[in-house]
């Protein structure tokens, strides 16, 4: 329930601190004194929509806070500690939101700084709001079929909540479904187009790093002469040519270097350590000049080998460049390829299967869909019944509001069924559809009705606070004390916060505050308007009474009338 509401630069309000209490509270005051602007600081405590047009003129901000006491283990108490808010010690959390004149708003919950749609989440599971526009949606059928949906009670809730769930799931299908059936020739296009790349890349039969070997052999085939010349060359200079000549030759003049050191180490012996080293230098020369005559062994100027290592190039190099880039390239491709083409073709065996997936979902759809109509007929003549026996105790003897569950054209995300709530105003008279023939006092009524019928019946435990705005509308006489009446005992069940300017609904209240109005001077010095909230008692509560009763306070006749009204009002409360 909504403890306290503090409310700053809001509209005419300059500052103000309402309590609310458990029970029936009434806001009454004179037109115009600012009783909306206490319901607009409630919706945006809720997560309403902020105005910048509301902020107080000559203010730079409005600011409403409010603390909220949250059931234990309730959903609203979870969306709080998920969202990191902080309860205080009696469990109570602090909501705040302020509006900016230039156009911003700020929300907090618990301390913490939160979305707007936060505030929204957790007031949804707390707060139901009523006013002239709710009875507007009462009037369409799927509000109707919501309410009835309620009335029906946590069994029905968990059948409609598989129900969805299943929905969902299917819609999810067909969509893939329908987008694989749509593109199934694109994708055996694509699936025809992998196969013939793969064909290809499988008679080429590229081998990791053979484009790279091939260049190599290509090169070396193509300048045989000039290597061979190369090799010859260093080849005679390392250790001398076939012509038996003597020749000055590394190898000599290596072996001279280190004969000579080593004649002379005897008299020096760090002369020995560098023959050392020239042996090693001897060494090393032996073996490139056995490697340089092994090269020279093997190069072969072959054309038929060489034609062939071009060739081989050429198929390799044209598979490479389809594929924009090289043997690498194209062998990452192929493996891509292939694994895709398993998808591809795998498109059957899973439409398949979605598809028998869908078909057994919608044979579940169809039993949940019976179990829903079943549940719904037989919740739609509990509720006729219920707002019935309210609507006689709300001054329209004989009316009757009639329910009706009817085959939907097609089925939907709620079921298979067309919920239609029909009020008959009195015996004989033929059913009127609430959304075409119900008048606004007659919908106040029924409305009302409804919602004690769902606090009386075995779905209560929702919210927690309802709020009416004028719910009165279009009523009077004994119709608005029938009115309080039902208020009253919907208080019993739940926070009841009403506006009204109606002294028969204000009479049955547990608590009444009045919204007054008066001239103040401004920030600037000039005349302003500003508004007050207090709550009345005792004599202050009479007084009220009979303005609301007569337009004057002190009228004799109108106090007498409020007291009666009072002692009326007993009993109910």
């Amino acid at each position: 329930m909504i403890e306290e509401i503090s409310i700053r630069d809001l509209g005419v309000i300059r500052s103000a601190t309402v309590p609310l209490h458990p029970g029936l509270t009434v806001i009454t005051g004179e037109t115009g004194a600012g009783k909306t602007m206490l319901l607009t600081g409630l919706g945006l405590l809720m997560g309403g929509k902020a105005d910048p047009a509301s902020v107080r003129p000559g203010s730079s901000t409005a600011v409403v806070e409010g603390r909220m006491h949250l059931p234990e283990g309730s959903a609203a108490l979870e969306r709080v500690l998920d969202a990191g808010g902080a309860l205080d010690d009696d469990g109570s959390v602090v909501v705040a939101r302020s509006v900016a004149a230039e156009g911003r708003s700020r929300a907090h919950l618990g301390g913490r700084s939160v979305p707007q749609a936060v505030l929204a989440d957790v007031a949804a599971d707390l707060v139901t709001v009523h006013g002239q526009s709710d009875q507007v949606r009462l009037r369409t059928p799927s509000r109707q079929r919501a309410a009835l949906d309620e009335f029906a009670g946590p069994a029905h809730a968990a059948v409609l909540e598989e129900y969805r769930a299943s929905w969902a799931e299917r819609v999810q299908l067909v969509r893939e479904i329908d987008e694989l059936t749509a593109r199934a020739q694109e994708r055996a296009h694509e699936a025809e187009l992998l196969r013939l790349g793969l064909a290809e890349v499988e008679r080429v039969d590229p081998q990791p790093g053979e484009d790279v070997e091939l260049q190599g052999v290509v090169a070396r085939l193509g300048h045989a002469e000039e290597l061979r010349g190369a090799a010859t060359l260093a080849h005679g200079a390392l250790v001398g040519d076939d012509s038996g000549e003597p020749q000055e030759t590394a190898l000599v003049a290596v072996d001279r270097a280190r004969r000579a050191l080593e004649q002379a180490a005897g008299t020096d012996p760090a002369l020995g350590a560098l023959a050392q080293r020239v042996a090693e230098v001897e060494i090393a020369l032996g073996d490139v000049a056995s490697d340089v005559a092994a090269y020279q062994g093997e190069l072969d100027a072959d054309p038929a080998r060489l034609e062939q290592a071009h060739a081989r190039l050429a198929e390799l190099t044209a598979l490479a460049r389809a594929h924009g880039g090289d043997v690498e390239t194209v062998l990452v491709w192929s493996r891509d390829a292939g694994l895709r083409l398993l998808e591809l073709d795998d498109d059957g065996e899973h439409l398949r299967a979605m598809t028998q997936r869908a078909e057994a979902l919608g044979a579940t759809l169809d039993t949940l869909a019976a179990r829903l109509t079943e549940a719904r007929t037989a919740a739609a003549e509990r509720l006729g019944a219920a707002v019935s026996a309210e609507l006689d105790g709300l001054a329209m003897t004989g009316a009757r509001l009639v329910v009706d569950v009817d085959p939907a054209e097609e089925a939907g995300a709620w079921g298979a069924d067309t919920v239609t709530m029909s009020l008959v105003p009195h015996p004989g008279a033929p059913a009127r559809a609430l959304g075409k023939g119900a008048s606004g006092g007659e919908l106040s009524r029924v409305m009302l009705g409804i919602e004690v019928a769902l606090a009386s019946s075995e779905s209560a435990g929702g919210s927690s606070t309802f709020i009416f705005d004028e719910v009165d509308a279009g009523v009077g006489g004994r119709a608005a004390v029938e009115v309080g009446r039902r208020l009253a005992a919907l208080a019993r069940h739940a926070q009841v916060v009403v506006v009204t300017h109606l002294a028969q609904v204000a009479a049955f209240a547990d608590s009444q505050l009045v919204v007054s109005k008066a001239s103040a001077s401004s920030d600037d010095g000039g005349p302003t308007t500003v508004t007050g909230v207090s709550a009345v008692t005792g004599d202050d509560r009479v007084a009220e009474l009979a303005r609301m009763l007569s337009g004057q306070a002190d009228s004799s006749v109108a106090r007498q009338h409020a007291l009666e009204l009072l002692e009326v009002s007993v009993g109910a409360r």
